[in-house]
């Protein structure tokens, strides 16, 4: 699918990952290592960012994109590419509309940072 982003700033970024049969925490140390590679890199800011849960245990990471091409970055650069593979052996990343709180205008999740 393609992405549509309206803008030549900063992007936010919902990321779903549902984990996989008792992964649960494996992924919880991918996702707090996520970041700061893209931190590292420069791809993302240093906003502060959330990790929830939703009802059926799947993972929500919010953080903000430093812009448009850094989102066309991390998917070149392989460090991004090494955590976004680890993070498949554990987690299958999924659109938040199959979450049940993505029916809702007003969706709410549990945090977990």
């Amino acid at each position: 699918m393609e992405r549509k982003v309206s803008t030549d700033g900063t992007v936010l970024a919902f990321a779903s990952y549902k984990p996989k049969a008792g992964k649960e925490q494996a992924l919880l140390e991918l996702v707090k290592r996520h970041l700061p590679i893209l931190r590292d890199l420069q791809l993302a800011t240093d906003r502060n960012n959330y990790i929830a849960r939703s009802e059926d245990g799947t993972i929500i990471e919010v953080f903000e994109w430093t812009s448009t091409g850094a989102i066309g970055a991390a998917h070149e650069h392989p460090a991004v590419a090494d955590i976004w593979e680890k993070m498949t052996l554990v987690a299958d990343f999924i659109p938040m509309n199959n979450l049940q709180e993505g029916q809702s205008p007003f969706p709410g999740f549990a945090i977990i940072n």
